[in-house]
């Protein structure tokens, strides 16, 4: 294909000199910091990058391994409760992670956060409801809607949660640990009755329960206030003892004014991310 020939831009012929200077718009576009927010849902379009390979390739992804391997037919599935800090909050949040000397020869741990892709756009933050599970392609009909009736049914309205501790936890096979904010229990105890919501759920389709040892003591509608958290960095390796010591020494004074809304549970199957509303107290 030819490039398109353009006329000389230095000409100078009588009727372009006698041509008045082009005026400039008063207007040109709106500052960045005025336009108005996106919509959540947004964001739930976008909530997956990619797809580069179907074998576990971890040179894609920063070393990490497949914890379930790819399976025609088969779909992950995951739900959680979404959080994208504002340019205030990220600060504070990146303070808490710790940084990394370029000396190679310290063999320290490499640490990497979640607050920002490795091309600088910002990554939305989580507290999970439920493991990376499996679902079957004839299972996702019936899992959305049981997913759906227990929100509407649930009566959770729109809640807060606030980080009390930072603190260092390993996912369930050990192969990756996180840095995480622990964050206390909020009023009507609105995270355990999603997370009960969510493992009745994935009974349903015969998945196992997220915290509770079994389909049995999920049901008992037990407490696990104590492990519901927000990841905000992780690494492939266990932290060594100066990588959980500076913890005893961070502020966290400052956490105590995140006040972190959570109005939808976000369910993800494959790359689809739906949103389902909590519903509005009437």
């Amino acid at each position: 294909m030819s490039l398109v020939q353009y006329s000389d831009s230095g000409s100078d012929s009588d009727s372009d000199a006698e041509l008045p200077p082009p005026k400039r718009p008063r207007h040109i576009i709106q500052p960045i910091s005025d336009l108005p927010p996106l919509p959540p849902t947004f964001h739930d379009l976008y909530a997956s990058s990619t797809r580069v390979s179907v074998q576990d390739d971890p040179t894609l992804h920063g070393g990490r391994k497949r914890v379930t391997p790819h399976v025609e037919g088969n779909w992950p599935t995951h739900l959680y409760l979404e959080w994208y800090p504002s340019k205030e909050e990220l600060p504070l949040l990146k303070n808490l992670i710790p940084s990394q000397s370029k000396d190679r020869a310290k063999n320290q741990v490499r640490i990497h956060s979640l607050l920002h892709s490795d091309l600088g756009a910002q990554l939305p933050l989580h507290i999970s409801l439920s493991r990376s599970v499996v679902l079957r392609t004839e299972q996702r009909t019936l899992f959305m809607d049981s997913v759906q009736k227990a929100v509407e049914g649930s009566r959770i309205p729109p809640f807060n949660v606030i980080p009390d501790r930072l603190m260092w936890a390993p996912n369930h096979d050990r192969t990756r640990w996180f840095l995480v904010l622990h964050v206390q229990r909020p009023k009507e105890n609105t995270l355990n009755a999603l997370l009960w919501s969510s493992n009745r759920a994935l009974a349903r389709v015969g998945q196992p329960p997220l915290y509770a040892s079994s389909v049995d003591d999920a049901s008992h509608q037990q407490d696990y206030s104590d492990n519901f958290h927000i990841s905000i960095a992780w690494t492939l390796t266990e932290p060594r003892a100066e990588n959980t010591q500076y913890l005893t020494n961070i502020d966290l004074d400052p956490l105590q004014d995140l006040h972190i809304q959570f109005d939808c549970l976000k369910v993800k199957i494959g790359n689809n991310v739906t949103s389902i509303p909590l519903p509005m107290n009437m």
